[in-house]
């Protein structure tokens, strides 16, 4: 049984929840993100707040109870508050620029990598080894972080790359001299 499913969620003041042809649409003066709702859930909304509903008691509902139960979660915790992620370059020579609305990121290879920023996402770099994302739509930050920590992840020997800020890269030992 799904027990994350069941949990009632506190609406922000300031945030909206508007839920038209298995659609919720959740609105503030951040912006407003959507979600498709399966036919065999629905959304109530009282007062300030929203309860994830099965239609009918099949194993699917079940498993999806949950998952759209947290995807609403996040959706008002993005448009709400908003989301983050900082991302820093370890290794001599490795750093991140911002070009308008692209992320020049040099880290070891022999031409700067070019990475345009996608809608809905800005970039602050505070020194040029840290990288600031941030947005409203947790799923498009973290994919966003993911692909930019891509292009150099950190490696276990010497820890160079691009890492989380407040990641542990687990250190190997290396050959060890006869």
């Amino acid at each position: 049984m799904s027990r994350i499913g069941k949990r009632e969620l506190v609406i922000p003041e300031g945030v909206t929840i508007e839920v038209e042809n298995n659609n919720a649409i959740v609105k503030s003066n951040k912006g407003s993100l959507s979600l498709e709702i399966p036919k065999c859930l629905s959304i109530e909304v009282k007062e300030n707040k929203a309860l994830v509903k099965m239609n009918e008691e099949t194993k699917d509902a079940n498993m999806l109870q949950g998952t759209i139960n947290s995807l609403l979660n996040n959706m008002l915790k993005g448009v709400s508050e908003g989301y983050k992620v900082e991302l820093e370059a370890v290794g001599v020579g490795y750093r991140f620029g911002l070009k308008g609305n692209t992320i020049v990121i040099n880290a070891g290879y022999s031409h700067p990598v070019e990475i345009e920023l996608p809608e809905g996402i800005k970039a602050e770099s505070n020194s040029n080894t840290e990288l600031t994302l941030s947005g409203i739509d947790k799923q498009k930050i973290t994919e966003f972080a993911a692909n930019v920590r891509k292009v150099r992840e950190p490696e276990p020997y010497k820890g160079k790359g691009i890492r989380y800020k407040g990641e542990h890269i687990r250190r190997k030992e290396g050959k060890k001299a006869a």
